[in-house]
């Protein structure tokens, strides 16, 4: 099977369930963004190490990548397609990064003032990675809206980015780095 069909030589792509939009959809444009922030979490997992944080952080961030690419798929299906070979964002998988949140979160000292984005390495590849799921999150607004997406896929991208925010604190600590305070400018 060759990896180019041409058929999106005219700027259209096809949906799951046989519609073709623009490639400039906003549908498109939001999993395009999901696509990116999995290509993100990739990235910061190519800084993990060893010990009791590397294989929790591993073992989440290889889990929400596919909860990623499920999150893309769903978005790619046409409204009203009845394939079910498309996994749906539910609420199991939102309450399932509430308590990674939670576990992130007893992993870094108890927060006192705004962080900048940075520290280590790992901590500043999940805080760019926080801030396309917050993109993402802000074009899912109007699919949800429009009924082209689900809430719960709304949720998810929510807590994730308060999930990446809280390993990229404990990365930090673990890394033996203080998170970088943001300091305000004095008139």
């Amino acid at each position: 099977m060759k990896l180019y069909t041409r058929t999106g030589d005219d700027g259209t792509t096809g949906l799951i369930g046989g519609d073709r939009v623009d490639k400039d959809n906003e549908r498109i444009e939001a999993y395009g963004t999901v696509d990116e922030l999995n290509a993100c979490l990739g990235l910061a997992c190519c800084c993990l190490g060893t010990g009791s944080f590397s294989d929790h952080a591993g073992r989440i961030l290889s889990s929400i990548q596919s909860r990623l690419f499920d999150m893309g798929a769903e978005l790619a299906t046409v409204k009203g397609s009845d394939d079910q070979s498309v996994q749906r964002i539910d609420g199991d998988m939102v309450r399932q990064l509430e308590k990674d949140i939670d576990l992130m979160s007893s992993m870094a000292p108890p927060i006192r003032n705004f962080v900048i984005p940075g520290g280590c390495e790992l901590a500043a590849r999940l805080h760019l990675a926080r801030t396309v799921c917050r993109r993402g999150e802000r074009l899912l607004i109007g699919l949800v809206r429009q009924e082209q997406a689900s809430l719960e896929v709304l949720k998810f991208l929510n807590r994730l980015s308060d999930l990446l925010f809280a390993m990229a604190r404990a990365a930090n600590a673990d890394a033996g780095i203080e998170d970088v305070p943001w300091i305000a400018h004095a008139p």
